[in-house]
């Protein structure tokens, strides 16, 4: 048996759709968009328009053309950070961020001088928003935060962080890897002014493809510079969005996954996706703590989270654990720090880490019972 349950690295399987309509491009239409007039080309731009309007319709983006497409999460976040900050400004972000976000930081604070404050969250992962009101201070340029946490699954209040930003004037950037497609996000009610997401995750799209959404039309420097397939009389690089981020080759074919996948996210529902696979991870955790050898991080089964399950087993490495399941069991897990060494220090499990269990749509019942079953057996023999 196969049971893969790295979904918060990457989802799989993917959508038959997805499937289908990135095969569609590449054998009836692949040619660039924006760059010719001819009918593929066009057709191309289609797909990447139709994609755009689906990302704003989405996440509830005033105007398309302030939806860019990026690689992923973490390009997104750097074209936000690097282009916005300058030297002098400050920062508050959490101690639950990934390292998408604290790199960035930690080399603006190094190359140019900008002032970092980190808040300290509680080992369920529950911020402290009177302490994140306090930290903001007159030089304030942004809050940064993570919404969904890849290593214990608890999600932040996104509207209560964002009115604070509103009512302090300073942006709300926030970093949605781990829950766009999984928990509704509205960048009008939630007062954000910044998204970044990625496609491979929780909507089911294909890797290497991601987006960088905007409340207003904030200011941001190119990180990249290039043909655009606009104003090429000019040598300098357009100042309107999107194409003044949107510099060389669009990845249309990861564009035409990214779109299916949201339209699989789409027709299968939202609140369905997260009753169906909450409902399994739910079952999952209160099946682990019954063995008291087992210790489960974040959130309770019963309170609102990702379906991301992190634990350990005392007398056995997380290490040990992941390779025996995958060889003798064919259960495919992720172990380690998970590339935010921050968060498993405010859980407690720096440096070792944790093996991470990640659950999606695609998963069974049948399969987490096997999954059980299994570890039971590792720590019986």
């Amino acid at each position: 048996m196969k049971v893969y349950l790295d979904n918060s690295a990457t989802s799989w399987p993917k959508p038959p759709t997805l499937i289908e309509a990135i095969s569609d491009y590449l054998t009836n239409y692949g040619a660039s968009p924006g760059r010719s007039g001819h009918q593929m080309s066009l057709k191309a731009g289609r797909e990447v328009f139709e994609a755009r309007e689906l990302i704003s319709e989405f996440f509830n983006v005033p105007d398309s053309g302030q939806s860019i497409f990026t690689s992923n999460s973490t390009h997104g976040l750097n074209l936000a950070l690097k282009g916005i900050l300058k030297a002098g400004d400050h920062v508050v972000t959490t101690s639950l961020e990934h390292n998408s976000v604290m790199r960035p930081l930690r080399y603006l604070e190094k190359e140019i001088g900008i002032e970092i404050t980190i808040i300290q969250c509680d080992a369920k992962g529950n911020i402290n928003l009177e302490e994140l009101e306090n930290s903001i201070q007159k030089n304030t340029k942004l809050v940064a935060t993570i919404h969904g946490s890849n290593v214990i699954g608890n999600v932040l209040p996104l509207a209560k962080i964002g009115k604070i930003c509103k009512e302090k004037s300073v942006i709300f950037l926030v970093d949605a890897a781990q829950t766009a497609g999984y928990v509704p996000i509205d960048m009008q009610k939630d007062c954000i002014d910044i998204l970044s997401f990625t496609g491979h995750k929780k909507l089911y799209g294909p890797s290497g493809i991601g987006g960088l959404c905007f409340k207003d039309k904030i200011e941001i420097a190119p990180l990249i510079h290039g043909g655009t397939g606009s104003n090429s009389n000019k040598d300098i690089q357009p100042d309107f969005y999107p194409d003044s981020l949107e510099a060389g080759t669009k990845n249309t074919v990861g564009i035409v996954g990214l779109k299916a996948g949201m339209q699989f996210v789409q027709k299968k529902g939202m609140q369905n996706i997260r009753k169906s696979v909450g409902g399994l991870c739910s079952y999952f955790i209160d099946q682990l703590k019954k063995n008291d050898r087992i210790i489960v991080y974040g959130p309770n089964s019963n309170e609102d989270r990702l379906p991301v399950v992190s634990i350990n087993i005392k007398a056995m490495s997380s290490s040990d654990l992941a390779y025996i399941l995958d060889k003798e069991f064919g259960i495919m897990i992720r172990v380690g720090l998970h590339c935010s060494p921050l968060a498993h220090k405010t859980n407690g499990t720096f440096p070792d880490g944790t093996a991470r269990f990640s659950l999606g749509c695609f998963n069974t019942k049948q399969e987490i019972d096997y999954t059980i079953d299994a570890i039971n057996q590792l720590i019986s023999s």
